[in-house]
């Protein structure tokens, strides 16, 4: 031990001690080291005990931990724990979700028997919102929270799967299983017309400028939606459409550990859901009848229908493969007196279930933060990702999408000939009506490259400073980068497209993107308090800036398919070559108050001023205020007779939000330097303007009122909210149609109105709480809109098939009514027909207007509203179970109303027999030669009498026919879970489990395995706020078995 031994005036002393001798003289100041007595060394503890829950059951999976080391264990099945501590002076620390964290000091004893008491102070929890963090109890905003313990264990690539299903009012719909893309989030139903609706994203402060499909789940640490305008208005002109705030790792003190989680397991497409298609034998009987009821001869080739029996070729389930995915993350949290660092390295690999589609995510996050003194702090962030996706080109229309394609492919079409190798292309003779060459989509799934290289880059730094109690002042740099390339290659031997012979063009692209995004924040906090009043300030000012540069090269014409190089190409396509940058700024000032009485009356008050480059000269800058208040009802004497109510709040808020996502130079006239002009014999170079410039172009405005309820029951036993909502969006970005005269078709403008409202309500309780533990969490949300007004003189905008129409809901299907099909030749002549397109057995469809002609299009237009993609009402739930050492959940979530335009059924329902087709149509209406019905058949299908003049009115006018309801209810997930313990030598606690992703879906949609879809006919979007709920048989979304392991050590 170290003897700290001063001597002054004239003196000499001897100090004898085995091992010891020391001589002391005046005025010395020594420290030395006096070995302590063997008697006196410390030697480890061993300690047992049990920790118990308040009713006496052992807790199992506790975590014990010695205080301030990375010494621990957990708790077994019984609650019962061994460990070896230090000394007696030793601290324990007793933790478990749900339950108040204890500390015990070990002193003389040996043995412990620990109760923990349920942590019902959920409101005391500090909810992370805009630029800060509050208890939950004087929260006055719609903010819900996940944190990742409530999402673990979910086998997905991406954050929004794992979130589907628990956030009342947040719809969450998988459009696509291509992985790593598809996920679709809507806030309390938000549309606009061309200014998108996708959330802002916030990364620990940082509002990124791309989307979160990249982000590693494992580096989260919980996830806070802010739903109303108090919440977001912070965010200013990039709030409407919600906020995600998304915080990741931090150091903790008090906690040094190591944990590494890994899970593995098998994709595949369930045959139930699929999209029901003929096979060989009915295909060739569907031929046998097509020929028949028109009086022609039968080909040779379907003459006798049995003989492909045994000769199905499944194009669909030939581009499809069980695959595996599998995950890896290590997470270090290293903590210091001053230094708080946590580390988060992931790997993910998912083989998607189409052919040569495979998708790799490498990650890496380091968060630290060191006190340089007791006011000072520093802290950096950096995470690197690198993301690998070849997809070959599977979702998209006719000609586009592999998926699509090889669905209406002729089941009697061979995939590989007789020597088992694949068939390049296919086709039949005319005589069969055949008109298309068939290209192999096995070999176009195999061959196709179509690769995208992520490189992205998040990182921020900043300085803290506390000059005086109760005033911070901080600082931070933030920077995004993105560095994509893409490389898409088509070799002579395969295509995506259809009719194309092989061998073909080769074709090869190359796209280059950088983007570079910095933002500067500076805020000033100040927070006081005084009696019962309570108050904080928050100052400051925010730049940010953006920067993307993009090249694309396209080539074609190669001489050697190994070799697609540019200059391998005999032909740049000039159309297909371009470059260009696209630059946004952004200026703001904000400031928020926040007061409360003594924790009961609650009151924000905030405001931000934007001013943004991508708006016009004359209205560069906007001000975004709101107003807040709640008021903690529980906390009144007139509430203590009421036992049962623990908690309940009242909350009200009023705020003005924007969206600026309308482009970077729409404001301005823009000028396009490539026209050519004629001149005699000789050709010039010139320039033309192509858009007319708007000085007064400003952001979207959103006006929202929010109204809630929090209520806790039981002592929180079961806790309730509800909210309100109604919003107004006005100035909606639109390109509005001008005379030609003018020399330009539209002018980009501000137009218009929509409304929406709504209510949310989610409900969480424990349900038992013995040695069986049972907790629920239900929500259900009900959006609804009115598109009030457009341009004057324009009351409806169209999508692809749908409309956007004043008075009416936003985005509803199109189309003429079907009303069933003409019985009698009689019905054909008195009801309503389309002249010389209506027949017995062909589609009949409503007289709108009265006119009796069926017309479509024009001055007499009889299309209507056929259908709605937005669901009545959205709903989740979650229950997990505990049981000793075992643990379970199950996470569902659905949506009733909407429906889906099955747009595929233009090619997989032609009857014209050009492709192959849904298995319903054995079931079609028929007529023979002579005009005598067959069979009416089951009401669906119409008759292949008389040629695409016929045909082609179901076939190619929009109508209901089209239409399909698509509510559903899917089981997310089913996990179950064991907890290991501790295993000396090895690790502190473990885990392992079973997990099974998309495991049933339930719905009466018929029209393909995904009642989630939504897509476009160049499979790169899911159709827009205009044109949602179209299914083009996009790539399926698949059932996972993983099996997983989580070790602490």
């Amino acid at each position: 031990m170290g003897v700290l031994v001063s001597c002054s005036g004239v003196l000499s002393q001897s100090l004898n001690h085995p091992g010891n001798s020391l001589m002391l003289n005046r005025s010395d100041l020594l420290a030395v080291h006096v070995p302590k007595p063997a008697g006196l060394l410390t030697a480890d503890v061993a300690v047992t005990g049990k920790v118990s829950d308040e009713q006496g059951n052992g807790l199992p999976g506790v975590s014990v931990v010695v205080k301030g080391t990375t010494l621990g264990t957990s708790t077994d099945g019984e609650g019962r724990f061994r460990l070896s501590v230090p000394g007696t002076s030793s601290v324990l620390v007793f933790s478990f979700v749900g339950y108040q964290r204890q500390e015990v000091t070990v002193g003389s004893r040996t043995s412990f028997n620990i109760t923990l008491a349920p942590d019902n102070q959920i409101l005391n929890e500090v909810v992370v919102v805009g630029y800060g963090s509050q208890l939950k109890k004087e929260v006055t905003g719609a903010v819900q929270t996940v944190s990742a313990q409530e999402i673990k264990d979910i086998p997905v690539s991406q954050i929004g799967q794992k979130l589907q299903g628990r956030l009342a009012g947040v719809q969450i719909n998988q459009t696509t299983g291509r992985p790593g893309a598809g996920i679709n989030i809507r806030i309390r139903g938000q549309l606009s017309v061309s200014a998108g609706s996708d959330p802002l994203y916030v990364i620990d402060g940082f509002p990124i400028t791309g989307n979160i499909a990249q982000l590693n789940p494992d580096e989260i640490e919980d996830i806070s939606v802010l739903k109303d305008a108090a919440s977001t208005s912070l965010y200013g002109s990039r709030a409407a459409n919600g906020v995600v705030l998304i915080t990741t790792r931090q150091g903790k003190s008090g906690q040094t550990n190591v944990s590494f989680n890994t899970f593995a397991g098998i994709q595949q497409v369930p045959e139930k859901g699929r999209v029901k298609m003929l096979d060989a034998v009915q295909f060739a009987q569907f031929k046998k009848e097509f020929f028949e009821d028109q009086g022609r001869p039968v080909p040779p080739e379907f003459a006798n229908p049995a003989d492909w029996a045994n000769k199905n070729n499944d194009w669909y389930g030939a581009v499809l493969r069980r695959a595996p995915v599998q995950s890896y993350n290590l997470t270090i949290n290293s903590n210091r007196e001053r230094a708080r660092t946590s580390i988060v390295g992931g790997y993910f690999n998912q083989q998607g279930v189409v052919l040569n589609n495979e998708y790799r995510r490498f990650s890496l996050r380091m968060n630290t933060s060191y006190d340089i003194s007791d006011k000072v702090n520093i802290g950096f962030n950096v995470a690197p990702s690198y993301v690998f996706d070849n997809t070959p080109r599977t979702d998209g229309d006719r000609g586009t999408g592999i998926l699509f394609n090889a669905l209406h492919t002729w089941p009697v079409m061979p995939i590989r000939d007789a020597n088992g190798e694949l068939t390049k292309f296919n086709t039949f003779p005319g005589s069969t009506g055949n008109i298309f060459a068939y290209p192999n989509w096995v070999r176009a799934a195999e061959e196709l490259t179509n690769e995208t290289r992520n490189t992205n880059l998040l990182s921020n730094a900043s300085i803290q400073y506390k000059p005086i109690a109760g005033l911070t002042l901080r600082s931070t740099i933030n920077v995004e980068y993105l560095n994509s390339k893409f490389f898409f290659f088509n070799p002579s031997t395969a295509t995506n497209a259809i009719n194309v012979p092989i061998p073909t063009l080769a074709v090869s692209i190359r796209q280059a993107r950088e983007e570079v995004s910095w933002l500067n924040e500076n805020l000033a906090t100040y927070a006081r308090s005084f009696n019962d009043h309570n108050f904080e300030l928050l100052a400051g000012f925010t730049n940010q800036h953006f920067r993307q540069e993009f090249s694309r090269v396209q080539a074609d014409t190669y001489a050697d398919d190994r070799l697609p190089t540019i200059q391998g190409a005999l032909n740049i396509n000039r159309n297909g070559t371009i470059n260009g940058v696209n630059e946004w700024a952004l200026t703001s000032y904000l400031s928020r108050l926040t007061y409360n009485y003594k924790g009961k009356y609650l009151f924000t008050a905030a405001i931000r001023s934007d001013g943004s480059s991508r708006f016009g000269a004359n209205n560069r800058w906007g001000t975004f205020p709101s107003v807040s208040a709640g008021w903690v009802v529980s906390d009144e004497d007139f509430m203590k007779n009421y036992g049962a109510v623990s908690f309940a709040k009242l909350r009200a808020s009023y705020g003005l939000i924007g969206n600026n996502n309308i482009g970077n130079y729409t404001q301005y006239a823009l000028v396009n330097n490539t026209v050519n002009a004629v001149f005699g014999s000789t050709v010039a170079t010139g320039a033309v303007v192509t858009s007319l410039a708007n000085p007064n172009l400003g952001w979207e405005t959103t006006r929202q009122l929010d109204l809630g309820l929090d209520l806790g029951l039981l002592n929180d036993r079961i806790q309730f909210t509800y909210d309100y909502f109604t919003k107004r969006t006005t100035n909606l970005l639109y390109a509005v149609q001008i005379p030609q005269e003018a020399g330009f078709g539209n002018f980009n403008d501000n137009i218009g109105e929509i409304k929406f409202w709504g209510h949310e309500f989610s409900v969480n309780s424990r349900n038992t709480t013995g040695k069986l533990k049972w907790t629920t969490n239900a929500n259900i949300s009900f959006n609804r809109n009115r598109v009030m007004e457009l341009a004057p003189g324009i009351d409806r905008v169209y999508g692809s098939f749908h409309i956007t129409q004043v008075g009416q809901p936003f985005g509803q299907f199109y189309g003429l009514v079907k009303e069933g099909f003409y019985m009698t030749a009689e019905e054909a002549k008195s009801l309503p027909s389309i002249p010389g397109r209506s027949a017995v057995g062909t589609i009949r469809f409503r007289d709108v207007n009265g006119d009796g002609v069926i017309t479509f299009g024009g001055d007499r237009d009889d299309r209507a509203i056929v259908g709605n993609p937005f669901p009545k009402f959205v709903y989740g739930i979650t229950n997990n179970l505990q049981y000793g050492n075992w643990d379970m959940s199950i996470v569902g979530s659905g949506s009733y109303g909407n429906q889906l335009w099955v747009r595929h059924l233009y090619s997989t329902a032609n009857l014209d027999g050009v492709f192959n087709m849904v298995e319903g149509v054995k079931d079609r209406f028929r007529v023979g030669p002579d005009g005598r019905v067959i069979t009416p058949g089951a009401g669906m299908f119409g008759v292949t009498n008389g040629g695409g003049n016929f045909t082609g009115v179901e076939r190619d006018w929009p109508s209901s026919h089209f239409v399909a309801d698509a509510s559903f209810f899917t089981i997310r997930n089913i996990t179950l879970g064991y907890n290991v313990g501790a295993v000396k030598r090895f690790f502190r606690s473990a885990r392992i489990y079973a997990s099974v992703q998309q495991a049933f879906v339930f719905t009466n949609y018929w029209g393909g395995p995904n009642p989630e879809t939504s897509a476009q006919g160049d499979g790169q979007g899911d159709g827009g706020n205009l044109s949602p709920g179209v299914d083009l048989s996009n790539y399926p979304v698949p059932r996972t078995y993983t099996l997983g392991v989580n070790l602490n050590f």
